[in-house]
């Protein structure tokens, strides 16, 4: 039986640390002094509107891109000046599978083996059990250009797992997947890190996946403006969020700033209130700005609330992922 991960162990070296990480695209600042660490043995996620630098980040944690200055570490090697021993403790799953389409999905692997270095006497026993934890030992024969998207990206998680990496990169890993094939994606990830200890570091825009983590960080044009568990997060705006709908957003937000000092987010005809308890201004709102507001809602702070009052947008996808 499989026992339940323990907790991460933070007195331990963290899997990966960031330190002052600056990366420019010409005249376009893609990390601006980026500092963060993640808990050896954590599920840690990462969410940002586009262009808040999480592609940049995971070039650089893969050792495809130096930063211009600061430094990435994984298990305290320097990801710049140790790229080899960086990309043997690394495991990589892209948004969309990095498989031969045209090979089976053991042969996939056993390329995968040789490129990783894994002895031929050990590929063979590590594909199988591999295979197996993944529950794609009876479909080892298939070909990937036949498999569902759902197994497709199970097949490649199995690809990623397979040298055992200390510390495994997602990029969207449940992009155009159905719920349930959601679910077992999840469902094989945690099976794997418990009896692996991998650390994940997830790039989502799901909060239903950002809600899994044990930590999240919040990126907004390359700095890091929020980080903590989900629950942690949520607090921060207090026991209740406030939006306001409006005919007029922009204007109202304008208003409840100009005229009571109020931090205010637009998203379209929608207008959050920021305050760590914006029941008590309730009617100061409304005699300042009543003409203004169409309704308001006051309900518990979600993580999509937090992504929008520290980044003023809404998520890609904020659906449901399960």
């Amino acid at each position: 039986m499989i026992q339940p991960r323990p907790a991460a162990d933070r007195s331990a070296s963290p899997a990966f640390e960031a330190t002052d990480l600056v990366y420019r695209y010409s005249d376009h600042t893609a990390l601006d002094g980026l500092t963060f660490s993640v808990p050896a043995g954590s599920t840690f996620g990462l969410l940002g509107p586009n262009g808040s630098g999480k592609t940049t980040l995971f070039r650089i944690v893969s050792t495809l891109l130096r930063p211009l200055t600061g430094t990435a570490a994984v298990h305290q090697h320097d990801c710049a000046n140790q790229p080899g021993d960086v990309r043997r403790m690394l495991g990589v799953i892209f948004q969309q599978p990095a498989l031969d389409a045209e090979l089976t999905i053991t042969e996939n692997l056993r390329v995968h083996a040789a490129l990783v270095g894994i002895p031929r006497d050990e590929a063979d026993g590590r594909i199988h059990a591999i295979l197996d934890q993944f529950d794609l030992v009876s479909r080892a024969d298939d070909r990937v250009k036949t498999l569902s998207g759902g197994l497709a990206r199970r097949a490649d998680l199995a690809r990623g797992f397979l040298h055992r990496p200390k510390l495994l990169l997602l990029d969207a890993p449940t992009t155009g997947l159905d719920p349930i094939a959601r679910r077992a994606l999840w469902d094989a990830l945690a099976r794997l890190q418990r009896l692996e200890g991998t650390t994940l570091l997830i790039a989502t825009h799901l909060m239903d996946e950002a809600e899994r983590c044990d930590e999240v960080l919040i990126l907004d044009r390359g700095r890091a403006v929020a980080q903590g568990s989900p629950e942690s997060l949520r607090a921060t705006l207090g026991t209740e969020a406030l939006w306001l709908d409006s005919d007029d957003a922009d204007k109202l937000a304008d208003l409840l700033t100009d005229r009571l000092g109020l931090t205010a987010h637009v998203l379209g005809r929608r207008v959050l209130v920021d305050h760590d308890d914006p029941a008590s201004m309730i009617s100061r709102i409304y005699e300042a700005a009543g003409d203004r507001i169409v309704a308001a809602t006051g309900r518990r702070p979600t993580l999509e609330d937090v992504f929008v009052a520290r980044t003023g947008e809404r998520p890609a996808f904020s659906v449901a992922a399960f």
